[in-house]
C-alpha cells in the first residue's frame, strides 16, 4: 500500500495543532498555578477556568467577592496581572505567551460593549457618511473594534494618534 504525500501532510497539519493545544493547555496550567497562589497570598476567593481559544490560552478568574480589586480602573490591574502572569508563564516555558486573562468576565462585557460602540458608529457613518472618532483605547480595544467595523460594509476604520491618545476612526468607503 502506497501512502501519498497529502495523506502524510495532512498527518503532519493534524500532529502540529495537537503539539499546539497541548502547548497552549500547558501554559494555561501554569498560569492557572501562578494565579492559585496570588489569590491565597491576597486571601481572595476565586475558581480559575482555563481553556484555549484560537491561539491563545485563556484563563478566567471567577466566583469571588473580591475580584473587582483586581480588574481596577479601566481594567489597568487587570492588564498589569495579564502581564505578570504571562512573564510566570514565559519564566516556565521559556517561550513568549499571548495569555489572556479575564478576571469577573470584565473582559467579555468590554468586548461586548466594544463590539456594539463599533457596529453602532459603523452603521452611523454608512446612514450619514464622513467619519467618527471614537475615544482613545488600548490597542487591544481598537482590535475589537476595527473587527466589529469591518463587519459593515460601505465603511473602514483606522487608528490614528498616538498612544496612549490612539483612536480608532470609522469612515465611509
Amino acid at each position: 500500500m502506497k501512502i501519498g504525500a497529502d495523506a502524510v501532510d495532512a498527518d503532519a497539519a493534524v500532529s502540529d495543532e495537537d503539539d499546539s493545544e497541548d502547548y497552549l493547555v500547558e501554559e494555561g496550567e501554569i498560569a492557572g498555578d501562578y494565579l492559585e497562589q496570588l489569590l491565597d497570598v491576597l486571601d481572595f476567593d476565586g475558581d480559575i477556568d482555563l481553556d484555549v481559544e484560537g491561539d491563545r490560552a485563556v484563563v478566567s478568574i471567577d466566583g469571588g467577592t473580591d475580584l473587582a480589586k483586581l480588574v481596577g480602573r479601566k481594567g489597568e490591574v487587570l492588564d498589569a496581572l495579564q502581564e505578570l502572569t504571562r512573564l510566570a508563564v514565559q519564566q516556565s516555558t521559556g517561550e513568549r505567551s499571548k495569555l489572556m486573562l479575564d478576571v469577573a468576565g470584565w473582559r467579555a462585557a468590554r468586548r461586548t460593549e466594544l463590539t456594539e460602540l463599533g457596529t453602532s458608529a459603523a452603521e452611523r457613518v454608512s446612514a450619514a457618511g464622513g467619519r467618527e472618532e471614537l475615544a482613545p483605547m488600548t490597542p487591544f480595544e481598537r482590535k475589537i473594534v476595527h473587527d466589529a467595523v469591518s463587519k459593515i460594509s460601505g465603511v473602514t476604520s483606522e487608528s490614528e494618534g498616538v498612544e496612549p491618545n490612539r483612536r480608532v476612526v470609522v469612515v465611509k468607503e
